[in-house]
């Protein structure tokens, strides 16, 4: 509601007083959510007459710092004689109260009845109530010089806005009350204190975290519930493991079962699920060549021949009177010796 001011006039004759003034009273009273503007009118002021020159009646009406016969001091908006009744000023033009209630006073958002002169005024955005309607939506308490919420065009008392709308934090489940300190990650919230790692409960803050599934871990607890573990030390791998048959390991621990060297980017076969080094495994393992007595590994797809109980690598197996290679081909035995067709033949001859 505009700045007004509201008066009375009345006729007299031969009397003279001094004039009085009023004007409207208008304060904001403020609250977190938002600002209402209470507005009111004072307490009504009477302008008696004062002794006029009137040749005619001897009468006039003294009002707005002027004077005028009593029948031309009229309501601004209806016309009627004002003399003698309660008028509102406003925009230097009087009102009778009837006219002024009906083009200028609000309705009430609350019980849609006119907030008229003799009432307080409160508005919030483009809402009006008397003051006896500024009740909370939800459980009906004034709210009066008190903290209020709005929401979808209603208002709230705290305690019931906080209750319905207020964000929750996903660490405990209360309420972030005005002034918390809020932690966001993604569509996630926590306060200051239960935004903490869900092992060790040490508070997170700034520092890095990991997240994963519905549950945050500071970067240590996550290493060591998670992270890649070498089977042989059971440590963390934090760079540069090899997989062997489907587990980690590290560089330096994936080493030959028996002499202990280095297996990572070298060739290796394996024993009883065990890893050796090519010389390891055919001096312990490999069947030997007939011919060389060296180990046939198979190692690198290393390609041999086996006879009853004896074994050759390809390279060795040739005949042993014309050293032609006998891969492929047909042979003779001659006691331990193997010879081709041909040199059988000529011994034979």
């Amino acid at each position: 509601m505009a700045d007004v001011e509201y008066q009375f006039t009345t006729t007299e004759r031969k009397v003279r007083k001094s004039k009085k003034t009023t004007s409207s009273n208008k304060r904001r009273e403020s609250n977190d959510q938002g600002e209402v503007t209470i507005t009111e009118l004072d307490k009504e002021n009477v302008y008696p007459l004062e002794n006029g020159h009137d040749d005619k009646s001897g009468e006039y009406t003294k009002a707005m710092n002027k004077d005028w016969h009593s029948g031309h001091f009229c309501c601004w908006q209806c016309d009627e004689s004002l003399t003698g009744q309660r008028y509102v000023l406003r925009d230097d033009h009087p009102y009778c109260i009837k006219c002024y209630e009906s083009v200028f006073a609000n309705p009430c958002d609350e019980c849609d009845k006119t907030i008229g002169i003799d009432s307080k005024d409160l508005s919030y955005k483009d809402k009006h109530w008397h003051e006896a309607c500024f009740l909370c939506s939800k459980c009906r308490v004034s709210l009066v010089d008190k903290q209020f919420g709005s929401k979808v065009e209603k208002i709230y008392c705290g305690n019931c806005y906080d209750t319905q709308f207020a964000a929750r934090c996903d660490g405990c489940g209360d309420i972030f009350r005005a002034g918390t300190k809020k932690m966001e990650y993604k569509t996630r919230q926590w306060h200051e204190k239960c935004f903490s790692c869900v092992v060790c409960k040490s508070a997170i803050g700034t520092k890095s975290f990991i997240p994963r599934e519905q549950e945050v871990y500071c970067a240590t607890c996550y290493e060591e519930k998670f992270s890649t573990r070498c089977v042989k030390c059971d440590k963390i791998i934090t760079s540069g493991g090899v997989t062997y048959k489907n587990e980690p390991w590290h560089r330096e621990c994936f080493t030959c079962s028996h002499c202990s060297t280095s297996l990572a980017g070298q060739r290796f076969t394996s024993r009883d699920e065990k890893p050796f080094c090519g010389d390891c495994f055919g001096e312990l393992f490999a069947k030997r060549c007939t011919s060389c007595v060296k180990p046939i590994t198979g190692i690198g797809g290393t390609r041999f021949i086996s006879f009853e109980d004896r074994h050759w690598h390809n390279d060795c197996f040739i005949c042993a009177a014309c050293k032609t290679s006998l891969v492929g081909r047909g042979f003779i035995t001659d006691a331990e010796d193997i010879i081709c067709p041909e040199c059988a033949k000529q011994k034979l001859m």
